[in-house]
């Protein structure tokens, strides 16, 4: 007999479709499996649907003329639900409206939609769904249990092939034997990469990463032992006062959620453009943010708007503050220092895993800044997961001496499970002397003063991005620590 653990379920509903979520770890596997039962629609009626599909779903998606001009995913599903229900009513004649249109539901999410894809997408706990092949089970990776093996499998790898057809249809482009590699997005927001056969030799690939439907916040962060209130304090300083920011660490490790987080500090009467390969970002909606998005060329090579085009653009619209997901080449670091350098504050992500190995990033190619540059860059932030235990945690702070080199201010105690002091900020101090004339005791006031409000907002759990934009609102207009506390 099989020794099984249940280490976690809950239930989803996807479209009034039940879904029973277990979380199973057997002596089998080397991994939790994850799995997804539905629970409303019996064996028996599955049975039903699928002769329904069979006796009139494959003809019917034939004879639609899907490869025509404006000829949408959702014109499909409305024509395929007319035509449909005819059959529905004669199988299930005494079904009620609310059963008829959960199983119009099963059958477009099975057919036309991505089937069981499409559950995974609805779970708020996953975070990727990766399909590998249509012989090995999908895999998800899970908020808490880091990655899982699932239930779900693909029937052949054609339908894996068709769903990447599928969504770059919707997004405008293609994948084919010729270009076989295709980076797009579903209408939800969540990125996606396709490869086809023989470019990923095990079969075909579909990689989701899904797009967090609530976004990150500081309040987030600080529950969930991410960042202490100490740095959080300190973050939020350096952006009240304007003081431009990289944040680091590896893929996956929270770089765009920092980003995010550090967004909840930006003062209502300042004008933000952020810069996005594929839109995550959520701000405050009490914010004057402007969002750019860069873009892909078409198939003939023509349309792409690059990152360097929409940051050049961004200097010209007047931005008081510039948020930009990722660094990658020279000229757009080049041309984002210089905007530092002119008085913009800079917020941006770049790919290394430590402050020491940021700065050497940035002076070395293929990025190869002058180092004498980074005097403009005022604090970087490393984010860092352990791919054991999928935990997420601030590694390190640290600031940005006059010439180029990093000094951590605070660092993760593995051990402790603690971001803990390293040194007191020097630079930090003086650039804040010197632009805003506070001494060194009415910094650490101030300090003191932010810890105090970020300790409400974690007790009465404010965690809403935009509650938050609301409490910093009335925090930048000078009201009193006291008003905030009972107007919030």
């Amino acid at each position: 007999m099989v020794n099984e653990k249940i280490m976690d379920s809950y239930e989803l509903t996807v479209n009034d479709i039940l879904i029973d979520v277990t979380i199973v770890q057997t002596e089998e596997e080397p991994v939790p499996i994850y799995n997804i039962s539905i629970t409303n629609i019996s064996d028996t009626t599955k049975i039903i649907l699928d002769k329904i599909r069979e006796e009139f779903v494959e003809s019917s998606i034939k004879a639609l003329s899907v490869t025509a001009e404006g000829f949408t995913i959702e014109n499909i599903q409305d024509e395929f639900r007319k035509n449909i229900l005819g059959l529905l009513k004669k199988y299930f004649p005494n079904a009620n409206k609310k059963t008829m249109d959960m199983l119009i539901n099963y059958v477009l999410q099975q057919n036309i939609g991505l089937g069981n894809i499409e559950i995974l997408l609805k779970d708020k706990n996953l975070e990727e769904i990766v399909i590998n092949n249509a012989q090995d089970p999908v895999w998800v990776y899970h908020r808490r249990y880091g990655w899982l093996k699932t239930n779900v499998k693909m029937p052949s790898e054609s339908r894996i092939r068709h769903y990447s057809t599928m969504i770059g249809r919707d997004m405008g482009k293609e994948i084919t034997m010729l270009s076989p590699l295709m980076d797009a997005h579903l209408k939800t927001g969540d990125r996606v990469n396709a490869t086809l056969s023989p470019i990923s030799s095990k079969g075909n690939t579909m990689t989701i990463r899904k797009f967090a439907v609530k976004p990150w916040t500081i309040i987030d962060f600080i529950r969930e032992n991410t960042i202490s209130l100490e740095a959080a304090a300190l973050l939020w300083m350096a952006v009240q006062n304007e003081l431009s920011i990289i944040i680091a660490g590896g893929t996956a490790s929270g770089k765009t959620s920092m980003l995010n987080v550090l967004s909840n500090f930006f003062p209502p009467n300042q004008r933000i453009i952020s810069l996005e390969d594929t839109r995550e970002l959520v701000l405050p909606n009490t914010l004057h943010w402007v969002p750019l998005e860069t873009r892909l060329a078409n198939p003939e090579g023509k349309g792409g708007i690059s990152m360097l085009d929409i940051v050049i653009n961004s200097l010209r619209m007047r931005p008081d503050r510039i948020v930009v997901g990722e660094i990658r080449r020279k000229a757009e670091a080049e041309v984002l220092f210089e905007a530092m350098h002119t008085g913009h504050s800079v917020y941006a992500t770049l790919h290394a895993n430590n402050a020491r190995e940021a700065i050497n990033r940035l002076t070395h190619p293929p990025i190869d800044l002058p180092k004498q540059l980074l005097s403009a860059l005022s604090l970087i932030i490393v984010q860092h997961i352990n791919r054991r235990n999928g935990r997420r945690r601030t590694l390190q702070i640290a600031e940005v001496l006059p010439n180029g080199d990093a000094r951590v201010l605070m660092q993760s105690n593995a051990q402790k499970d603690a971001l803990e002091k390293i040194s007191e900020p020097e630079t930090i101090f003086e650039t804040l002397k010197l632009y805003t004339g506070l001494s060194k005791e009415e910094v650490l006031a101030d300090l003191k003063n932010k810890i105090e409000i970020l300790q409400w907002m974690v007790s009465e759990n404010v965690n809403d991005v935009h509650k938050i934009g609301l409490i910093m609102s009335k925090y930048y207009i000078n009201k009193p620590f006291k008003y905030l506390l009972s107007r919030s």
